[in-house]
């Protein structure tokens, strides 16, 4: 039997501040904001193994996902949420609605090897992409997390890349 992926989330998504910044992650100058700090972001994950983030005790589902990158051959870290389901991790490149896919997807596409840092602990894993099949049920489980996701999606054109991570 696979090991289950840790599972916590630092705050509640159903707080006043909680849902303010999903409300504001919604729209675009909240999108902009959420990239700017990604850098500080990421410092601070990686710091933690992935148990605090920048974005503070909002409930969000937060994993460091590190890729290698498909033509540096460099590791390549990226905060992202995510959706739990016991032994697997899905992560999805939504880019905040932007019209290309983010770098780590195509990483990802060449090279399914990668580590998350997930509730202090750093674990290997292999990605799949998810069939077409089963994205929309998955993006409701984003939406679910938080608001924000619908609105990326009504963003852009392009079918969203979605990952599933399971141990190595």
């Amino acid at each position: 039997m696979t090991p289950q992926f840790p599972d916590r989330q630092w705050g509640s998504r159903t707080n006043p501040l909680s849902r303010a910044a999903n409300r504001f992650a919604a729209t675009k100058p909240g999108s902009w904001l959420i990239r700017t700090v990604t850098p500080l972001d990421r410092a601070l994950l990686e710091r933690t193994d992935a148990k605090y983030t920048v974005l503070g005790p909002i409930g969000a589902p937060v994993i460091l996902l590190t890729t290698t990158g498909r033509k540096s051959g460099i590791p390549r870290t990226q905060p992202l949420l995510y959706v739990h389901d016991g032994d697997t991790l899905y992560v999805v490149g939504s880019n905040f609605g932007q019209a290309h896919h983010p770098a780590w997807t195509a990483n990802l596409l060449a090279d399914p090897a990668a580590t998350v840092a997930i509730a202090g602990e750093r674990i290997p894993v292999t990605a799949t992409p998810v069939p077409d099949a089963d994205k929309d049920a998955l993006y409701a489980r984003f939406i679910e997390i938080t608001g924000a996701y619908a609105a990326y999606r009504d963003r852009t054109t392009r079918n969203l890349r979605i990952f599933a991570l399971k141990r190595a």
